[in-house]
């Protein structure tokens, strides 16, 4: 994907280096080899400048991104997508659950990532597949994918700074209680298995689950849920944990009288534009399959 980008420089950037200034904007290094690798990448007031080249107050900086490869594993392919949002830099979708976000060897061609192959197709524009926010195949709600290398570079580290907020929705059989509070427990992979994952607290990885209750109804407790960190199946085996697995769960609590796949939801996202800086929130509405366990 192409993109332009302009920096005004100000007093404050005055004297410092193009390399200086780009990583206080959230380039990485390896952003920056690549880049200046690309013809005529960096420009200042219209005139060519190498990465250790200075900038002067009133400078306008344009850097431009080339990318001219697709994701060669990655088959286009037709498939309908709920774009919330989409600028230059980032595109938010609303994933239905049953789509993997990824192409593995059983989900070859019905993936988002094939979806959004083909769409970008259409436009004739080259597209490298980078989801910053993976959800489980048949986890529904929002994901975000970065359009070019510096935007994607930047949400990855986002999410490991905790500056990419992330919350749920999940139903549980039964009333929760307590009915708010903070799940701390370690999570490893769980022997003998490479998808399952468990509490443990001597070989697991920190994690942090903050939930509430919001509604009680027909038997089911709808919860949302705020990751503070991002392990595999987080979320579900927490709920366990608590004592409260999500219903349709079929790794974890294979309760599919009334829906088919786990009952959870990203309804919620909000993060700093990775370019501009903006606050960005976005929402989902919860799908069909799971009001209706409410009603």
């Amino acid at each position: 994907m192409n993109r332009t980008i302009q920096y005004q420089i100000t007093k404050e950037d005055d004297g410092h280096k193009v390399e200086w200034f780009l990583k206080r904007k959230g380039f990485s290094s390896q952003n920056i080899t690549v880049i200046k690798r690309m013809p005529q990448s960096i420009l200042v007031n219209g005139c060519h400048y190498y990465m250790r080249d200075t900038l002067s107050a009133g400078d306008l900086l344009t850097v431009r991104i080339q990318e001219s490869q697709c994701s060669e594993k990655i088959p286009p392919v037709k498939i309908p997508l709920d774009i919330v949002y989409e600028d230059e830099d980032i595109i938010v979708v609303n994933k239905p659950a049953g789509m993997p976000v990824h192409p593995s060897m059983n989900n070859y061609t019905n993936s988002l990532a094939n979806g959004l192959a083909w769409y970008y197709s259409r436009q004739e524009k080259p597209f490298i597949f980078r989801c910053c926010n993976r959800l489980d195949r048949d986890t529904s709600g929002l994901t975000v994918v970065a359009k070019h290398l510096v935007s994607g570079s930047i949400l990855s580290s986002m999410t490991r700074s905790r500056q990419m907020h992330r919350e749920y929705l999940a139903i549980t059989r039964g009333r929760v209680t307590p009915e708010k509070g903070t799940i701390t427990a370690p999570l490893a992979r769980k022997p003998g298995t490479v998808i399952e994952r468990t509490v443990d607290f001597a070989r697991g990885e920190h994690a942090v689950t903050h939930y509430r209750l919001i509604e009680y109804k027909n038997g089911h407790s709808l919860v949302a849920l705020r990751l503070e960190t991002g392990r595999t199946h987080q979320i579900r085996i927490h709920m366990k944990y608590l004592g409260y697995p999500l219903v349709g769960d079929y790794l974890y609590n294979p309760d599919m009288e009334h829906i088919s796949r786990q009952a959870l939801h990203s309804c919620k996202l909000s993060f700093p534009h990775p370019i501009t800086g903006t606050p960005m929130e976005f929402t989902a509405p919860l799908p069909e399959d799971m009001k209706v366990l409410l009603c």
